[in-house]
Order: structure tokens, then C-alpha cells, then sequence
């Protein structure tokens, strides 16, 4: 063994030499700065239009990096453990511990222990310069040579501090984690500064061996808290290590962004071959509308927890550039599905699509906006049946004007509207507006005027700002509008018409007979709003713009459930109205101007249907009163009839509800106030009941159903199939 221990004192006597100046050139040492400069972490960061940080989205799949750590923000007891524990003199040497690598030769030789003995200087070098990282072999003694001599060069050039600041940003400690960041916020759920004596312990001892097993983690942590004067932390330590080598693949604690499904939106517009780790991206957000929509969602719906809502979705257009201002994807923690994306996802318009409807209406002028519709029963024939739509409170209001029925939206005009501008050509209104209708107007029929259509938030809050930019659409932007680059607008429809459903929609006499005086939709400024509910009330929106926002809100969830009871002016309104309100705390909004092919006029209606008032006029379309054809005029005196169900209708029984539990209403007309009692209803020769609405218990076959009046005389007659569709 003597001769083993002479070689050892030969060869680093050398290595001493070679240290001191023996050695050759080589390249020059790179400088703290520099080093830091060129760090960067394993995302990308999204920031908004003001440089606030909204999101991090990662790139880098094999390394986990945060940000750069500065050691004042360094848990003093975690840069404790890790000198203590993988450089004892660090602050003593000049970047050689030459006892420290005696002491590991001649463990290496008469022990037969492996042990090195790097400096964190030496290996610092390994991380900043692959030319000094430990290969799979290890380093031969002239490689420990040069790393000694850098070592010393580095010492030279940089503090201490400096040298022990880049040595925790940049070591590895467990996994796919690099740096005190990436270890504090994954592994143990905190900033780097909170760490506390146990963890830091852990922490150092996972430098030694990152991969090691848990018992051997154990044992070395418990040796380290010795030596640092904390043997009690032993106690429990076996299940902390084991609870906290649980989280390596955590998500990072802490990292609640504000935007990321938008966040991830707008890096699948950019060239992912230019996009780098540590990257920043400037996006069109508003930060500080994004926080606000956000608490907004929250609100409301804890207050609509009973009504079984769980997810929400907002989209903020600036009017002008096209501009993404706010995009809340999900609810968050209170939805059932938080990384669906709800403002891409494509949902049942409902009476949303009205709006474009009326405007293709007036600008074929085919219509005013004193026009009269016949809210009234209607059945209009298929290719699959009886098309007979309802109202939202299945009620009827009679003759109404344009003005009433789009801002009240009732169902059935619009579909009385469809029927004049046909299906086919309102989709082809609608996918020229940028929605993602995939079938021709054929497909939908009559039900796309109530919204039979699937659209997403995005796509349809975009189709509402060509309403306030009168007609002309562009792309909506996630990025900032650069100079000179915004997108060319297309003309869709004219801008009278588009005006006109404007001024429609900023009536709120004209839509207090459904909403009332008083809702959600009502804003100190001006404002054009629409709702919508979709089938079984599974979804609800609020649409609307003002002379520089456009907001659109969905509410609904996830799954599809329905809610219960909640409509666009009591789920998707209140948010809408926050949200409008915010925008415009600090300045007005005016109605845009009237276009000059839109001229005013008073109006009178014959048998006071509506009120006289000033109105608007898209072209020479201009009429001074309103009458009804004389065929159309109601008189005092009628004979009962049957509204529902139509004659030679097909109904089918539900196969998952009992016969006995399902109904079908029966309803008449021309019945005079307090007479209802005098008529009855026969199905099939026996009489089941009376009054002008009654629910019959429908059984399978060909029915006959009679209407009498007070002596007994059939006055209307339906013939009636009900079908029996159970698979047998």
C-alpha cells in the first residue's frame, strides 16, 4: 500500500503544479452575467399587451426549469445544507479543496471507496461547460486537472455568492427538476425562501444522488440534520421523504395563471420552429380584465350554484382592431371539465343567430322594423314532419312588429322570417359571418332560426362585432394588431340593416314585454344585447356590443346537463352586464352613427297592435301607419277552434317514460274571456274534459279529437296518430 500512497503524492504534487501554471491555454471563462443572461427556462411566457405575466406554457419536455433564483430569495437553511454537505470549505478554498481531494484518494486507494471530491466550483464548470461534466466513465486524472485549473480561473473572475446563486439555479435534484425553483415550487409546494431545515436537508442530499432510493435518501438526510445540529427533524422523516418524492410530477404550486387556454391559443398561431424556452410572447390580453372576468364567473356562479351551473366562458373583442381583450376558457375550480376549452367548443346557438336573421330580412327589405308577425300558432310541413315551434313561455302575443319580436326574441316570428328568407340562404349569411356551420341550410330547416346550429363563443362574439362595425367582419386577433397589419374587412351585409338591429337590440321598451324594464341587460350607456337558451337548457349566452367592446358570454355545463331554470338574462346576463360595466367605468358609449341610408319616421299601428312612435327605415322602405290585410283583422265574434295539435299530426311516445306519465296539451282559440268552461274536448267518442287548454294521456293508434261548444256541437275536428316507437 506505501507504493499505492507515493504514486498518490506524486500525482498530485503534478496536479498542483499544472494548477498553479503548468497548464496550457483554454477558453475563457464565461462571465456570471453572461451565464445568467443565457439561462432560460423550460416554458414560454405568455405575457399581455403590458408585459404582465398571464401565462406559462412549457416547451422544454426534457428538463423542468422555473425562473432564476437570486440567493437572497434562497432559504438560508437550504444553502447551509447543500455547502455542508457537498463542499465543507467552499468558502475557504479558491476553487480546489486539495484536502478534500487527498482525503478522497486515499479513500479511493486504501478503502476501496469511490468518492470524489468537486468543488462546487468544479462543478459549476460541468454545468455551465460540457467540456468539464462527468462522462460515463468518470474524468481521468489529467481531465481533473483541467477542471482544477478552471476551477481556480472561475474563482478569479466570480464571488462566491455568484458561483453558489448559479450552481442552485442550474443543478439537477430529482428527475426531469433542474434548479432551487423547479425543486421548491414541484417537490415540496412552496417558494425557494420558505424552505425549512428537513427539506433543505433532502434537498442537498439529492444532488449527491438524484436517482437514489428512498431508504438510502433517508439515511443520508438523517445523517446530514446531524451534522447540522437537528437530529430531532429525524423523527417522521422516512414518511415525509416518501410523501414528498410523491410530487415530482406535481403541477408547480404557486402557478395559477390568469389565461391558459388562451395562452395556448395564441402559441398555435405562431411558427413553433421559432418558438424557444424562456421565450416571451406578447399577446392582446388585458390583464386586469382578465383578473376581472375571472371573479366575475366565480361570483355568479356560486350564486347560481342551485340551479346546477358549473362552467362559464367569456370573450372580449375590441370593436376596432379585432383585438382578444379577455378569454376566460373555464370556470376553474368550479367546473367539471377545467382544461376544456368552453370558448372554442362548439354549443347550440339558441336565439343568438336571431340578430343576423333580422338583418338579412331588413336589408333584402323585406321587412321594417314596424313590420308586422303573426305570433301565433304554426306548423310548417317537412321532410320529417310538423315543424311547430314554440315560444320560451309558450304563450302567443298576437300581431307584433319586428322591432318587439327581435328584441322580446319570440320564437315564432323569427321562424315566419326564416320562411321568407329561406334556411339556405341565412347559412350562407351565417359561415360568411365566420361561423362553423358544417351542413347547408337544407339540414338545419326552420329550426336555425331558434339556433339549431352549433357555434362556438369565439366565432360567434366575432359575428356580433360585425353588427357593431355595420356589417363588415374580420378575423379576431390574439396577438397585437401591429402597424399597418390589421386584417382587410369584408363587407357581410348592408350597414343600414345592421344599424337597425342595433337600435333594436338598445330598446329596452321594445324588450320589456319578455325582460322587463329592469334586468341585467339594461346599462346606464348604450349598449345592444341579445340571449339565448339552447334546447333543455343546456346553454345560455349573452351577446352584446358597445361603440368600442363586443362581450359574449356562455354559461352552461360541460357534461351537457341541463340547468334548471336559468335563462341567458339570469345565467350569462349578470356577467355580461359586470363586464360591460367595467369596461366602460371610466367613459360613456354612444350609439354609432346613423348611416345615410337610414332614415326616421312616426309611426301609428291600426287597433293600437302597438303604440305610435319614431322608427327607422332602411332605404324607401319609410310608411307612416301599419294595417293588417283585411283578412287578417279579428273580429268580437268567432268560432272555437283548435290551435294544438295540428291536424294530421304524427306523435311519438317517449320509450323511456311510462304512457300514463307523458301528455300532450290540447289548446283552442277564439274563446271568450270566462266562457272557457263552456267548451269540451272528445277523443274517440268520449268526452276528457273541458276549458280552452286541457293535458290528455295520449295511447298508441289513429285518434279523432273534437272540440264542442256549450250545446254539445262539434265546432273543430283534428285527426291524430300517435305512435308507439318501443323496440320490440
Amino acid at each position: 500500500m506505501s507504493k499505492a500512497v507515493a504514486n498518490l503524492a506524486v500525482r498530485s504534487c503534478v496536479a498542483l503544479a499544472l494548477a498553479i501554471g503548468c497548464a496550457g491555454p483554454s477558453l475563457a471563462v464565461p462571465s456570471f452575467k453572461q451565464v445568467k443572461s443565457d439561462y432560460a427556462a423550460s416554458d414560454v411566457l405568455v405575457q399581455d399587451r403590458t408585459g404582465q405575466l398571464l401565462e406559462r406554457v412549457r416547451l422544454d419536455f426534457y428538463a423542468r426549469r422555473g425562473d432564476w433564483i437570486a440567493l437572497d430569495d434562497v432559504s438560508v437553511a437550504l444553502q447551509r445544507a447543500v455547502i455542508m454537505s457537498e463542499d465543507r470549505r467552499f468558502y475557504s478554498h479558491g476553487g480546489v479543496d486539495w484536502q478534500a481531494m487527498a482525503s478522497a484518494a486515499w479513500d479511493n486507494l486504501i478503502n476501496t471507496q469511490r468518492r470524489g471530491a468537486s468543488t462546487l466550483t468544479m462543478q459549476l464548470l460541468g454545468l455551465i461547460d460540457p467540456a468539464y461534466s462527468r462522462g460515463p466513465g468518470g474524468r481521468s486524472v489529467s481531465d481533473k486537472i483541467d477542471q482544477a485549473f478552471e476551477a481556480r480561473r472561475l474563482e478569479d473572475d466570480w464571488s462566491k455568492p455568484q458561483i453558489l446563486e448559479a450552481y442552485l439555479n442550474l443543478v439537477a435534484f430529482r428527475g426531469e427538476l433542474e434548479g432551487v425553483d423547479a425543486l421548491s415550487h414541484v417537490l415540496f409546494q412552496k417558494d425557494p425562501s420558505g424552505l425549512n431545515m428537513r427539506e433543505a436537508a433532502l434537498a442537498a442530499v439529492l444532488l449527491r444522488g438524484p436517482n437514489a432510493p428512498e431508504p438510502v435518501l433517508v439515511r443520508r438526510t438523517c445523517a446530514l440534520l446531524g451534522e447540522m445540529g437537528q437530529p430531532a427533524e429525524c423523527t417522521g422523516l422516512r414518511d415525509f421523504v416518501y410523501l414528498v418524492l410523491q410530487r415530482k410530477s406535481a403541477p408547480w404550486a404557486g402557478r395559477r395563471g390568469l389565461a391558459p387556454h388562451f395562452a395556448r391559443l395564441a402559441l398555435q398561431g405562431l411558427d413553433k420552429s421559432a418558438l424557444r424556452p424562456g421565450q416571451v410572447v406578447s399577446t392582446s390580453l388585458n390583464a386586469e380584465l382578465q383578473r376581472f372576468a375571472l371573479h366575475s364567473v366565480a361570483l355568479r356562479l356560486r350564486e347560481l350554484d342551485m340551479a346546477n351551473v358549473r362552467d362559464a366562458a367569456v370573450v372580449v373583442l375590441d370593436n376596432s382592431s379585432g383585438e382578444v381583450l379577455a378569454y376566460v376558457g373555464s370556470s376553474g375550480g368550479l367546473s367539471g371539465a377545467t382544461y376544456v376549452d368552453h370558448a372554442r367548443s362548439r354549443r347550440q346557438a339558441g336565439s343568438t343567430l336571431k340578430p343576423f336573421l333580422y338583418a338579412q330580412g331588413l336589408e333584402q327589405q323585406r321587412l321594417t322594423a314596424v313590420s308586422l308577425l303573426d305570433d301565433g300558432p304554426l306548423n310548417l310541413s317537412t321532410g320529417s314532419g310538423l315543424y311547430i315551434p314554440q315560444n320560451y313561455d309558450e304563450q302567443f302575443s298576437g300581431w307584433v312588429s319586428v322591432r318587439t319580436a327581435l328584441a322580446s326574441s319570440l320564437n315564432i316570428p323569427a321562424v315566419r322570417v326564416l320562411t321568407m328568407v329561406t334556411p339556405d340562404a341565412f347559412a350562407r349569411l351565417l359561415v360568411r359571418l365566420g361561423l362553423p356551420l358544417e351542413e347547408t341550410g337544407d339540414f338545419y330547416g326552420y329550426s336555425l332560426a331558434l339556433g339549431s346550429a352549433d357555434v362556438s363563443l369565439l366565432t360567434l362574439t366575432n359575428a356580433y362585432r360585425a353588427l357593431a362595425n355595420l356589417g363588415t367582419v374580420s378575423k379576431s386577433r390574439l396577438l397585437p394588431v401591429a402597424e399597418g397589419r390589421a386584417d382587410q374587412a369584408q363587407t357581410v351585409m348592408a350597414s343600414g340593416a345592421a344599424w337597425i338591429v342595433g337600435d333594436i337590440l338598445s330598446d329596452r321598451q321594445a324588450r320589456a314585454r319578455t325582460f322587463g324594464l329592469d334586468s341585467p341587460l339594461s346599462t346606464p350607456f348604450w349598449t345592444a344585447v341579445k340571449t339565448g337558451t339552447s334546447k333543455d337548457m343546456r346553454d345560455n349566452w349573452c351577446m352584446g356590443w358597445s361603440d368600442r367592446y363586443t362581450v359574449g358570454v356562455w354559461v352552461g355545463n360541460s357534461g351537457g346537463a341541463s340547468m334548471r331554470e336559468v335563462s341567458g338574462v339570469s345565467g350569462a346576463g349578470p356577467i355580461w352586464h359586470d363586464i360591460m360595466t367595467y369596461l366602460h367605468r371610466g367613459q360613456g358609449s354612444r350609439q354609432p352613427a346613423m348611416p345615410a341610408s337610414v332614415s326616421t319616421g312616426q309611426v301609428s299601428f291600426e287597433q293600437g297592435i302597438e303604440p305610435t312612435r319614431q322608427d327607422v327605415f332602411l332605404g324607401d322602405t319609410q310608411v307612416q301607419r301599419v294595417e293588417l290585410a283585411r283578412s287578417q283583422l279579428t273580429t268580437n265574434q268567432g268560432t272555437p277552434r283548435i290551435t294544438q295539435p295540428a291536424d294530421q299530426a304524427i306523435l311519438a311516445l317517449d320509450p323511456d317514460i311510462p304512457w300514463k306519465h307523458q301528455r300532450v296539451w290540447l289548446h283552442a282559440a277564439n274563446i271568450a274571456a270566462g266562457m272557457a268552461k263552456n267548451v269540451s274536448w272528445r277523443v274517440d267518442g268520449h268526452i276528457i274534459g273541458s276549458g280552452a287548454r286541457i293535458a290528455w294521456a295520449p295511447e298508441p293508434g289513429k285518434k279523432r279529437i273534437e272540440l264542442l261548444d256549450g250545446q254539445g256541437r262539434v265546432v273543430d275536428t283534428v285527426m291524430l296518430e300517435v305512435r308507439d316507437v318501443r323496440i320490440r
